[in-house]
């Protein structure tokens, strides 16, 4: 078992105290620090950052899975290359899943609102199916349900979680180390990381732009991730940077 590294001890702490401070103290950090949908009220800019240390009150396993892949994965990048290189890729990946993450719920969210601008309902009533949930049926005629519900729950669901920049991490863990052996929890077979680790980001892919997704997962988060830490951890290895201190 690998000894913890400092940074990747004091991320896990962090998200710990967050998670379990606000059932010890009945405090909602969520509203203030999740990331909320940019046209929502309660959005703001440091939310971006802050999201990336709140996990769902509703699952422990997010926090489980999110600390154990954050030490299972970064421990050995953080040994590699050193405390300052591993803050800048882990927070890099971070804030990149959400910009896309946020990217991509602005056209889909805007793709809904031109509909209903075309069929001529104004600002304010849209405004209203927002606030309220409630529209004309009639609309159903041009506009789906399904795209409403989607066009509610994008405006009203905040993101949480480390997801997006473990994800940055588990595809630097697999170009520095391809060869590494990995097991899914339902698919106990050892699979080489380079193979392993672009099945679960297709996985993503896949739920993300079908209607297939299990629970209330940020998909396109989670590519944002894969695909920032893609870039750096390629352009790193191309540039051969020398450690950080």
């Amino acid at each position: 078992m690998s000894r913890i590294t400092e940074v990747i001890k004091h991320l896990i702490i962090i998200n710990v105290l967050l998670f379990i401070a606000p059932q010890l103290l009945d405090f909602d950090l969520q509203s203030l620090f999740a990331l909320h949908f940019p046209e929502n009220p309660q959005f703001g800019f440091w939310q971006f950052l802050t999201h990336m240390f709140m996990h769902s009150q509703d699952s422990f396993m997010h926090i489980l899975f999110n600390m154990y892949a954050l030490w299972a994965f970064g421990t050995p990048l953080e040994q590699m290359w050193g405390r300052n290189k591993f803050i800048f890729f882990y927070f890099s990946a971070g804030l990149g899943a959400g910009a896309v993450y946020t990217l991509v719920n602005y056209y889909q969210f805007n793709g809904v609102y031109d509909q209903l601008i075309a069929l001529g309902i104004s600002p304010t009533e849209i405004q209203n199916i927002l606030d309220t949930g409630s529209y004309n049926t009639q609309i159903l005629q041009s506009i789906s349900g399904e795209k409403l519900t989607e066009f509610y729950a994008t405006y009203h669901t905040p993101a949480v979680g480390a997801s997006g920049a473990v994800y940055g991490i588990l595809v630097a863990f697999g170009m520095a180390f391809p060869n590494a052996k990995l097991a899914l929890i339902f698919l106990p077979i050892p699979i080489a990381a380079k193979y392993f680790i672009p099945v679960i980001i297709l996985g993503d892919l896949f739920f993300g732009v079908t209607n297939y997704s299990i629970g209330n997962v940020a998909h396109f988060a989670h590519i944002g991730g894969a695909l920032i830490g893609f870039i750096i951890a390629w352009y790193w290895k191309q540039n051969q940077f020398k450690r950080w201190n």
